[in-house]
């Protein structure tokens, strides 16, 4: 079968290969993929790929091969997969506590782009807790998890400011009831919690913005930039405020990928899909995602999947 594996080079980070299909375990099911969708942390990790790193985290396709061991979806089943790494090949081994049934409704391009945003974006408002008539502010919103934050943020009742880095990157984000600012210190505070994507400076802006005794989720470094704290400028700043690390990672991912498929068979969750293209592609449309100039997620889309 064919594989894209890195090749190191930032210019072409991927490249097709000849390799012998996966072997599932007995808890896995082999997924013959149609589409699957890169993420903007993978095209970092293939800067410097470590050795074995097979890519490919998001994917949706059809069960040619059921689990040894009786779990998860028959032979012929249309299924979303969050794998730990493989998943931008003809084939993938999926564990089954990380597959989800696809409805008729829903097709191969939309459900690849749910499970890693998606997925963050459930498990994070989660640990932010109830959001109806909270004040939340959201940094980094540009992305597909923060489209997904936005629209389940603004469905659960929370009155949501997002930053976005151009005023092009927040219509889709107002028009779905959110208020944009295109900076950290735009934002008008304080909020009960601010949900922090960037790092570097921001952070410790965003923080001065949180009410006292409310709460800061930190989940990501989009600016690759190391964030320094002033103990006396927090000093002076809002008191009691609590600071929560957070990362989405943590199998088994099943039941958040089956909500995000009822959710959006309901109508309620609308992926963004930014370009779909064959995946012939996937070189170029990873040096456009990494650089920001795809709106949205990407899609790719193998020979089933075309």
């Amino acid at each position: 079968m064919h594989r894209l594996i890195p090749t190191g080079d930032a210019a072409r980070p991927v490249a097709f290969a000849e390799v012998p299909q996966p072997v599932p375990e007995p808890g896995e099911a082999l997924i013959k993929v149609e589409a699957f969708a890169p993420n903007r942390g993978e095209t970092f990790l293939l800067e410097q790929p470590r050795a074995g790193y097979l890519p490919g985290k998001d994917v949706a396709g059809l069960v040619v091969q059921a689990a040894a061991d009786g779990s998860g979806p028959g032979i012929g089943t249309r299924v979303v997969g969050h794998p730990a790494q493989g998943g931008w090949a003809e084939y993938a081994a999926v564990p089954t506590h990380s597959l989800a049934v696809l409805p008729d409704g829903i097709d191969s391009v939309r459900a690849a782009a749910l499970p890693l945003a998606g997925i963050t974006a459930l498990r994070l408002l989660r640990t932010a807790g109830s959001l109806t008539g909270r004040r939340v502010l959201l940094t980094g919103a540009s992305g597909g998890v923060g489209h997904y934050v936005t629209e389940l943020a603004v469905g659960a009742g929370a009155e949501l400011t997002v930053v976005t880095a151009t005023p092009e990157r927040g219509e889709r984000l107002a028009a779905l009831g959110a208020e944009v600012v295109h900076a950290v210190a735009a934002a008008r505070g304080p909020f009960d919690v601010v949900l922090e994507s960037t790092g570097g400076p921001d952070l410790p802006l965003a923080l001065a913005k949180v009410r006292p005794g409310g709460t800061l989720v930190w989940f990501g470094q989009a600016s690759r930039t190391p964030v320094t704290l002033d103990f006396f400028q927090l000093l002076s700043g809002p008191e009691r405020v609590t600071i929560r690390h957070f990362h989405y990672a943590g199998a088994p991912y099943g039941s958040d990928l089956a909500a995000l498929v009822r959710l959006v068979e309901q109508g309620r969750l609308h992926p963004e899909i930014g370009r779909t293209a064959d995946w012939a592609e996937t070189a170029g449309t990873l040096v456009d995602l990494r650089e920001r100039r795809i709106r949205g997620k990407a899609v790719l889309l193998t020979g089933e999947g075309r």
